[in-house]
């Protein structure tokens, strides 16, 4: 048997949980139940369980409260959401799962078995997280990758440019390295948009930053500073001079 913790102070989101761990995951079993830091930080000195499901927004707190008095907790983490776009955000800046409220069967599921294997998230990561999370009118500084064998940490003023390769994502960042992810184009697109990134071609992701021209010949296309050039599809060139207008008044 596995031994849990949950800490959530939504009433109905508890019930919803227990219940759900109760009827298809015999093999864990909630030990204790808390809804604020305070509590959660009495039962922590006193129970370490192997799964600690943490509520990201408490009465009197956050679940990062509860992780800074645990430092050296051992415990696979789930964290728990609510369908916020800005927590979604940082989750996917910071390269961590999570499990979204209400819970169905199915996430609730992938999210215990990838906490089984979970090593757990650097300081680092766990701080972008928290950044990216409490202060979501700030642009983040920093974002985590998941390659095919580990999580690097970028700073976004790096990243050059993003190429899509496949279902892959190609990071061409400042000191002329690559990063291979294992995530599309459009994830990336989605969760960089309003943040100095531009979709300029179904392939291509570029940081604004960089662009030193647009050239108008040979179907229209980006130098970059790093002397890189990058196609603009027909339907994005309007939105490029666009930007580029705004850029230089």
């Amino acid at each position: 048997m596995l031994s849990a913790i949950i800490i959530e102070d939504m009433p109905d989101a508890l019930q919803l949980l227990q219940a759900s761990l109760k009827k298809n995951h015999a093999d864990i079993e909630v030990v204790a139940t808390a809804q604020s830091v305070v509590e959660a930080a009495k039962i922590l000195r006193k129970t370490e369980p192997d799964i600690l499901f943490l509520d990201i927004m408490l009465v009197d707190g956050t679940g990062f409260d509860v992780l800074e008095i645990f430092p050296n907790l051992k415990s696979k983490i789930i964290f728990v959401t609510a369908s916020d776009e800005y927590a979604i955000r940082a989750f996917k800046f910071a390269a961590i799962d999570y499990v979204l409220k209400p819970y169905s069967d199915e996430d609730l599921s992938l999210a215990i078995s990838r906490a089984k294997q979970q090593i757990k998230p650097t300081e680092e990561r766990l701080t972008i997280l928290k950044n990216t999370i409490t202060a979501p009118e700030s642009q983040p500084d920093k974002i985590s990758l998941h390659t095919l064998d580990k999580i690097i940490i970028v700073s976004l003023v790096d990243i050059i440019r993003c190429e899509s390769d496949s279902n892959n994502t190609i990071f061409y960042i400042n000191n002329d390295k690559k990063i291979f992810v294992t995530k599309t184009l459009k994830y990336f697109s989605d969760m960089l948009s309003g943040y100095q990134f531009l979709r300029v071609h179904q392939s291509h992701l570029v940081n604004i930053n960089y662009i030193s021209a647009f050239i108008k010949t040979d179907g229209g296309y980006l130098m970059l500073k790093n002397k890189q050039s990058v196609p603009v599809s027909v339907r994005k060139k309007s939105e490029v001079i666009e930007m580029l207008d705004r850029m230089h008044r």
